[in-house]
Order: C-alpha cells, then sequence, then structure tokens
C-alpha cells in the first residue's frame, strides 16, 4: 500500500507570514480561468461579440471577481445548509468562521448561478449565455482544489483492497487502512476528463443553454459516481439508498441539466 506524503500544508513561510498551498490552488484555479476565458472569446458566438465590442477581455476578470464571492459565500452558506444545518443554526456566529474548513461544491455552484445572473442583469445579457461562456473554464478550476484536498490529506476515499496498486493509507483519517484516493478520481474525472468534453463540445456554436447543461450533467454524473469510493461526512454517513449526501445533491444537478441540453436542442443555433 502507498502512504499519503504527509506534505506540509504550508508551501512558503516567510517570518509570520504563511502561505499555504490550498491558498496556491486557488490562485491557480483563477489563473487557469482567466486564461481560459480569453481562449474562449475566441470561439463563436463570442468571437463576433468581441468585434462588435459587446464582449472584451475585461468582461472574464469582472466574471471572475463576481463568480469568486459567489463561490465563497456560497460553497460555505451551502456547507452550513447541506452538510450540517442543525449545528449551524446553534452556532450561528461559526457560519462566519470560514478558516475552520468546510465548503460545498453544490454551494458554491449556486452561489455562482447567483453572482453571473447579477452580472447578465448589468450588462444586459442573457444569463444561460455568461453561464455557457464560463462552463468550459470551470473544471480546471475543480482539479486545482482536488489537488489541494490531497495535499492536505483531506476528503479521502472509502476502504480499498489492499492489493490495489495506488490504495493509500492516510494517517489523518486516524486509521491505518487502505483507502481509495478519491481526491486523485476527482481530479481526473470532474477536471480532466469534464474540461476535454467542455472544452470539444464548446469550440463550436451551440444553442443557448447547451454548454451549461452539459456541464451539469458532466459534473453530476462523474461526481455521483466518485461519491462511491469517497468517504461519506461522518456525522452523516449514508442516506437514503444507500447514497451520499454529495450524490442526492447531483441528481437534481443532473435532471436540471438533461432539460437545458433538451430545452437549447429546440432552439436554433446562433449564427
Amino acid at each position: 500500500m502507498l502512504i499519503h506524503p504527509q506534505i506540509d500544508p504550508v508551501a512558503i513561510a516567510l517570518g509570520p507570514i504563511a502561505i499555504h498551498w490550498y491558498g496556491l490552488t486557488y490562485l491557480a484555479a483563477f489563473a487557469l480561468f482567466v486564461g481560459l476565458g480569453h481562449l474562449r472569446l475566441k470561439h463563436e458566438p463570442y468571437a463576433a461579440q468581441v468585434v462588435l465590442g459587446s464582449w472584451s477581455k475585461q468582461d472574464v476578470e469582472d466574471i471572475l471577481f463576481y463568480g469568486v464571492m459567489g463561490v465563497v459565500l456560497g460553497g460555505r452558506i451551502g456547507y452550513c445548509v447541506f452538510y450540517n444545518p442543525v449545528y449551524y443554526l446553534e452556532h450561528p456566529l461559526e457560519v462566519l468562521a470560514v478558516w475552520q474548513g468546510g465548503m460545498s461544491f453544490h454551494g458554491g455552484m449556486l452561489g455562482v448561478f447567483v453572482a453571473t445572473a447579477v452580472f447578465a442583469w448589468q450588462r444586459h445579457r442573457p444569463w444561460l449565455w455568461v453561464t455557457d461562456f464560463i462552463a468550459p473554464c470551470v473544471p480546471t478550476g475543480l482539479a486545482a482544489g482536488r489537488v489541494g484536498n490531497f495535499i492536505n490529506g483531506e476528503l479521502w476515499g472509502r476502504a480499498a483492497d489492499p492489493s490495489l496498486p495506488w490504495a493509500m493509507v492516510f494517517p489523518q483519517s486516524g486509521a491505518l487502512m487502505a483507502r481509495h484516493p478519491s481526491q486523485i478520481y476527482q481530479f481526473l474525472g470532474e477536471g480532466i476528463v469534464l474540461f476535454i468534453v467542455l472544452w470539444l463540445y464548446a469550440r463550436k456554436p451551440r444553442a443557448i443553454g447547451a454548454v451549461s447543461g452539459v456541464f451539469m450533467i458532466g459534473y453530476g454524473s462523474l461526481r455521483f459516481m466518485a461519491e462511491y469510493f469517497r468517504e461519506p461526512d461522518a456525522h452523516l454517513g449514508l442516506l437514503a439508498l444507500g447514497m451520499s449526501m454529495g450524490q442526492w445533491l447531483c441528481v437534481p444537478m443532473v435532471l436540471v441539466g438533461v432539460a437545458l441540453w433538451l430545452r437549447a436542442a429546440r432552439h436554433p443555433i446562433p449564427a
């Protein structure tokens, strides 16, 4: 069996200033979003809008700002509501204690929906047009986040057959047993595979909402499968039908994605 390398979570320490690996993965995610966003402006129908002056590189930075706010606020509130509502109702001030950990992707996604809706309203653009723009730029950021999870030795997987070549012991789990390195599974699935599929799909003009629909179907399906290898939250365990909270949150996500894609299929592709 492999042993988690127990990487120091602090990447750089300069006196009282400590820069954590997790923070660096967030910076990498933001940089990847900006770089891919600039490339996305070369895809139709956005390239034509750049020529007309209605889309620009500044829009990418502005969407990132709105998105970061949505991710942080939505991710934290989503974690409190979805994963531990009773505790945070009894300790409401700890909702603000983000340094204690606890972020939800699904909550962050809802926060991004709100943030992009505000951006679209301010710029007088269809909301799904904005979400279609950002969808292919998101998976690499998710991949960076999973690297941070692995470095921190958190969100480890369920028990695995010790003979599995990549089975790994996570001492942080409190049990010296072989586990699936589920962070790596999610890095590859929700990060790399989803990015490749979305980027190739979005390179050609698609009906409005189609790219967003494929993102929700793709992420929801891949995350649902990955949850079978990821250890459920200790205070929740497995819920109805033997599914984790993460899986139950993926179900409506996939259904909404299918509805978006079918809706888009009935509309013409923009010239």
